[in-house]
């Protein structure tokens, strides 16, 4: 690696430049690495919906689209990057070999964003729903026998509320931009965009845990009830 004093430095002397950030960003900067007249490839694997990556991509005459699941790829097999886009498989040969499993899935500059927004619908707004329902039994007074009831007809769902509390909390922050984005994708595609909505208030009512450690569930339903009025 090497160090760069600036992003015109680096649109003058890298051969391709790979996007992450947080999702509310990724427009800005696409929008400040466009006006440096960067001409190589660029790659915009962020948390966005597929009409934003296509408006990303109409800033460059090169463009490749992707999107991450997993962590960061410290090891094989837990982290894929989804590529489309008619250079996808170039980029995918970069991180042959590495920890990081590349995956092209079309020529479309849109297709792995629009993946991403599904898989994350699931993962992060089912997430939040749970934090939420506890929150709702813990405000009504019966989250114990809401607690003794999942463990009985749905096996998971209680550890899954320790889980993401301590998962998502330090992150919850973030997720926001995503939440906006994924209200984005359901709108374009004709379906309710509320799941997506709420999650992201949920999520705004957890940012003051950016950064956290140890986390735990009762800090998070505490949290959620406070500013819900509870």
């Amino acid at each position: 690696m090497a160090e760069v004093a600036s992003l015109a430095e680096l649109a003058t002397t890298a051969d391709a430049i790979v996007s992450i950030c947080p999702p509310n960003a990724a427009v800005e900067l696409a929008t400040q690495v466009a006006a440096t007249g960067f001409s190589g490839l660029y790659v915009d694997a962020n948390a966005i919906s597929s009409s934003t990556a296509r408006q990303i991509g109409e800033m460059f005459d090169d463009f490749v689209d992707g999107s991450l699941i997993g962590p960061p790829a410290h090891n094989p097999g837990t982290t894929r990057m989804y590529l489309s886009g008619l250079r996808a498989s170039e980029v995918a040969g970069w991180y042959h070999d590495s920890a990081l499993d590349a995956r092209v899935i079309g020529t479309d500059p849109g297709a792995a964003s629009a993946l991403k927004m599904a898989y994350a619908s699931w993962t992060k707004i089912g997430s939040a729903m749970n934090l939420a329902i506890r929150a709702l039994a813990r405000a009504e007074g019966v989250d114990d026998a809401l607690v003794e009831e999942w463990n009985l007809s749905q096996p998971g769902a209680v550890e899954r509320s320790d889980r993401v509390a301590k998962g998502n909390s330090p992150k919850a922050w973030r997720f926001t931009g995503e939440m906006a984005q994924i209200a984005s994708s359901f709108e374009e595609a004709g379906l309710p965009a509320g799941f997506a909505v709420a999650a992201d208030e949920i999520y705004s009512r957890m940012a003051g845990f950016k950064g956290a450690t140890d986390v735990t569930l009762d800090q998070v339903v505490d949290a959620l009830n406070a500013d819900g009025g509870s």
